[in-house]
């Protein structure tokens, strides 16, 4: 920009000369050639952008539609002060505030920028090179090259019915303490125990090789089941490649996916995950561990949906074969006509 303004005000002072006449392509020449020497010369004595050490910063991991703060950081092992103008690589997608800054940095010094993030979508990001550009002693040239710096930011889907998973783990837990006489739909199939029929209790409940033994009517009573296993198989296909509300469907197939984990896990049973297009993508074995919906999430972060039809008795086939005990099977897929 220096040398921009520089050769306008030569043209400017060109343009008004009143001396002798002389040939104006000559007098053109002579001020471009000493104004792109004077350039050329700049640069050459100006850092080299190898003086500089380059640290991007950000969350390994970014839920999409949520914010996050991306710094860059700059050190310079030079004797003088740098105006140092950096490009970074960023996606479109990730909404960066600002992709390109200009930053001075101290003799030996270092200095620091920041910039938010909203990322628009999930998947994976590799971030590989950045540009840096210092600008020679003069500002009129500068020199530039790009430098290796890989990051990777993971952008997972967002987790939309978390509080409505929250509320049903917490309603679940207030029924089993007994702080509501109200009873759970189904209610559970484990026996636990032969007691005296209540005006509360089902009639379907009563036993009546018990109550013929007892001479009164005995029932019997169950506790929900514990330690279950549930396999979410998650369709992966071009039938889920469609929107719905503005969101491909396996964007709510995975909010569902997560659901379910946290609710199962959170209350004693195990959950995992298979997801599947024309071949098996991913395996979650059904576990427990208090970060299985973290370990579910990044599973299916990166999915993308496969324009073809989905092999449904080859992802049966392989939880068959992974998974011997007995579990809940649970498909989250479109369900064609």
């Amino acid at each position: 920009r220096r040398a921009a303004v520089v050769a306008l005000v030569a043209a400017v002072g060109l343009l008004f000369w009143q001396g002798e006449a002389v040939n104006p392509w000559v007098v053109a020449a002579v001020v471009t050639g000493g104004i792109l020497l004077v350039s050329l010369i700049d640069s050459l004595v100006g850092t080299s952008p190898s003086k500089l050490a380059i640290q991007r910063r950000h969350p390994p991991v970014v839920v999409a539609g949520r914010d996050a703060e991306l710094t860059w950081g700059v050190r310079s092992e030079a004797r003088r002060s740098l105006t140092v103008d950096v490009a970074d690589q960023l996606a479109p997608s990730l909404r960066a505030g600002a992709r390109r800054f200009r930053v001075k940095v101290p003799p030996g010094g270092s200095a620091s920028v920041s910039t938010g993030l909203s990322p628009l979508r999930r998947g994976r990001f590799d971030i590989d090179r950045i540009t840096v550009r210092i600008a020679g002693p003069l500002g009129l040239g500068a020199r530039q090259r790009e430098v290796p710096l890989h990051t990777v930011m993971r952008v997972h889907p967002p987790f939309r019915s978390a509080q409505e998973a929250e509320l049903r783990i917490r309603r679940a837990r207030i029924l089993e303490v007994g702080m509501r006489s109200a009873r759970g739909l189904g209610g559970g199939t484990d026996f636990e125990q032969l007691r005296e029929y209540g005006p509360d209790d089902e009639f379907r409940r009563i036993d009546w090789t018990a109550t013929a033994r007892a001479g009164k009517p005995i029932v019997r009573t169950y506790r929900a089941e514990r330690n279950q296993s549930v396999v979410v198989l998650l369709d992966n296909g071009r039938v889920m490649a469609g929107r719905v509300a503005g969101v491909p469907r396996v964007e709510h197939a995975m909010d569902a996916a997560m659901m379910l984990t946290a609710v199962a896990t959170r209350l004693g049973d195990r959950c995992g995950l298979v997801a599947f297009d024309r071949e098996v993508r991913a395996v979650v074995p059904p576990a427990r561990h208090t970060d299985q919906v973290g370990r579910v999430t990044e599973a299916m972060y990166a999915l993308e949906p496969v324009l073809s039809e989905s092999d449904y008795p080859g992802a049966f086939a392989e939880v068959v074969a992974r998974f011997r005990r007995r579990a809940m099977l649970v498909v989250l897929s479109d369900l064609l006509e």
